[in-house]
């Protein structure tokens, strides 16, 4: 071959390879999942790929996580425009699609490792600390089953774009806009399939999410829409994949078909290779055991007396008290029987502690091997059950970092059985109290607790959809986690009521010393009864002293009278030996005092403690004469004071 032809030849040889070239480069920025039998996914908690090719990324069990992600990353921050597309196919199956938790959610993060995320409503996406971080580097699109004030969500239905943090930048409810502009609602926990189409223009840095029914083309309109830079968070590489969680109701959450492109739109999924959903909902009672076995019972009673005896002693052995109003809380409703296992039949190796109003035992439910504690309370005749249990399956709702979860109840002949998750620390007061089986706590775990317990006020008063009336807030009832971190718990005799209705007449129940006086009057609990009992709490965690000791003692005067002699310090409690911060102590002593005054107008609300407690305020000026006051004589004269 002459020297002329070879470079006719190179060139030749150049045109047909950089084509091939570019197509494989394009290859290596998108692919596609129809259905992943046989997939190389990365997976960690409980996600898993099925027989039958789903990926499950989560399966049912109570508050826990799944993640599954592509196994390579992608090179997003400095690719030319920074451009990508994704499809995907999922279903949401829960046992009532309007009580679900919580959710899934299609993310691109700099990192594949979530491992010190939490479930249920962080969506093993954030823990509880870190939410909003820019360390976190992700954007994520949740389809959230389950509303939550801590993230001011929309509803229990919704799509959400986050950046960082579980509050969305951009929420809709779920659902999609038609040929004729018109909103369609849908329910993502419907077990229903469903495709979700999400963009992002790396030139005009517009995000684009839609939702549609699985045989539907994508919508013209797009459910959400807003701009922001992905690459001020996304830097290089990048990891693409799912993330999901439960909490206290069974969930599970499917992904069908999956397809991705960078710079690209993402391939078409083949619907018709997708995999079939598992039947889900719950097992059918056996019919035999319903209509066979009352009639071949009724005939054994002829033969075998003594054998329908231990029968009928087994089965009341059992027994519960179910009337046809209950048809609406039967999601929340335990059996006696999983209860009565759990706890190994009420031993008393597993009781936790004994209180005025019932014992609270610890168990294991069989099934989910869930750690609860199990609190008996003697039936109140004279209130409606019915209004009781709707206010306990209302209380069950609530979701704070400082109030101990109430997953439902149990009713049996005259009692009724409250069921709560389980605290392994116990209650505070074996911490103030129990030298001899507990350490005694540091100051910086006194005041977090404080602080806490504050913050769940805060929730239970003002931030939640109804006001929420404690009223038996004390150490007993506050329950220390893993970390020592301070829970309310024991709602047994919460009351609650609409933000606009205002507190109803009731009769007086609560522990004595943390009553506020008022209730003695006015029969009528209000959140700052309430207050009074947590300014007897604070300074009960202080001093390390009991509202009440003895016939004479009153906490309250004992600290008033360390004040009036200029050595208020001195009433913290001695085993700290003086391993304290003074101003943090003289704020907790002082504002207890102030949150327990018998005048009921002079009481702070629980946005001004936290406001107090966090620095965002500056402590009322106040010295020991103003906070003088007698219990007994405010009592008898019944002095009413306007605030200054």
């Amino acid at each position: 071959m002459s020297g002329m032809n070879r470079p006719s030849l190179l060139l030749h040889l150049l045109f047909f390879v950089l084509p091939n070239l570019s197509e494989l480069a394009a290859g290596q920025d998108q692919y596609v999942y129809s259905g992943f039998t046989g997939a190389d996914l990365t997976l960690d908690g409980v996600a898993t790929i099925t027989p039958d090719g789903l990926l499950e990324l989560t399966n049912g069990t109570f508050r826990l996580k799944g993640h599954a992600f592509h196994p390579t990353p992608f090179q997003f921050g400095n690719t030319p425009n920074g451009s990508f597309a994704v499809s995907y196919l999922f279903a949401i199956y829960c046992v009532q699609s309007h009580i679900c938790g919580h959710g899934l959610a299609f993310l691109v993060a700099s990192s594949n490792n979530f491992s010190d995320t939490m479930p249920t409503q962080y969506l093993g996406l954030i823990n509880d600390h870190n939410n909003g971080y820019a360390i976190n580097r992700f954007f994520a699109v949740e389809l959230d089953t389950n509303w939550n004030d801590e993230f001011k969500d929309i509803d229990n239905n919704h799509l959400g774009i986050d950046i960082n943090s579980l509050d969305s930048i951009n929420s809709s409810s779920a659902g999609y806009y038609d040929h004729n502009g018109n909103f369609q609602n849908m329910t993502l926990a419907s077990y229903q399939v469903m495709q979700v189409w999400v963009e992002y223009d790396g030139d005009s840095k517009q995000i684009d999410v839609s939702l549609a029914p699985i045989h539907m083309a994508k919508p013209i309109k797009p459910l959400l829409s807003t701009t922001y830079n992905l690459s001020t968070v996304l830097t290089d590489m990048v990891y693409v994949g799912f993330s999901a969680s439960t909490g206290s109701f069974i969930s599970r959450q499917y992904v069908l078909g999956w397809s991705f492109g960078i710079n690209m739109p993402a391939p078409a999924i083949d619907i018709t290779k997708l995999p079939k959903l598992p039947s889900e909902g719950p097992k059918p009672r056996s019919k035999v055991l319903e209509i066979v076995l009352p009639i071949v019972t009724a005939a054994f009673v002829l033969v075998v007396g003594i054998t329908v005896i231990l029968l009928v002693r087994r089965r009341l052995r059992y027994a519960e008290l179910r009337e046809n109003w209950e048809t609406e809380f039967e999601p929340h409703r335990f059996s006696y029987k999983d209860l009565f296992h759990a706890t190994q039949g009420f031993k008393s190796k597993n009781l936790l502690g004994v209180g005025g109003f019932g014992r609270v035992y610890k168990g294991v439910l069989p099934r989910s091997k869930l750690e609860i504690a199990v609190k008996r309370i003697s039936h109140d005749s004279k209130q409606g059950m019915k209004e009781f249990v709707a206010e306990v399956v209302s209380i069950g709702h609530l979701q704070h970092r400082n109030l101990v979860q109430l997953h439902g109840y149990c009713r049996r002949k005259a009692e009724l059985l409250l069921v709560y998750e389980y605290m392994s620390n116990g209650s505070l007061d074996k911490y103030l109290y129990d030298q001899d089986n507990k350490p005694t706590l540091t100051w910086a775990q006194r005041y977090k607790i404080i602080k806490g317990i504050a913050s769940g006020l805060l929730y239970l008063h003002q931030e939640w959809e109804k006001v929420v009336l404690h009223r038996d807030i004390k150490p007993s009832n506050v329950l220390l986690d893993d970390e020592l971190n301070g829970r309310l718990g024991d709602f047994g005799l919460a009351r609650l009521y609409d933000h606009e209705t205002g507190p109803q007449t009731t009769h007086v129940v609560g522990t004595i010393g943390y009553l506020a006086p008022e209730l003695a009057r006015t029969n009528k609990a209000t959140p700052l009864s309430d207050v009074f009992s947590f300014g007897m709490f604070a300074l009960e965690v202080t001093c390390g002293r009991k509202p009440v000791e003895g016939n004479q003692l009153m906490l309250v005067e004992w600290v008033l009278d360390h004040w009036h002699r200029g050595f208020l310090t001195d009433a913290v409690d001695t085993k700290l030996q003086g391993a304290y911060d003074v101003d943090e102590a003289c704020l907790a002593l002082k504002l207890g005092l102030l949150s327990s005054h018998p005048l009921i107008n002079l009481r702070p609300n629980t946005r001004q403690i936290m406001q107090y407690l966090n620095g965002d305020m500056a402590p009322p000026d106040l010295n020991p004469t103003h906070m003088s006051f007698n219990f007994i004589s405010l009592m008898q004269n019944k002095v009413s004071i306007q605030r200054p």
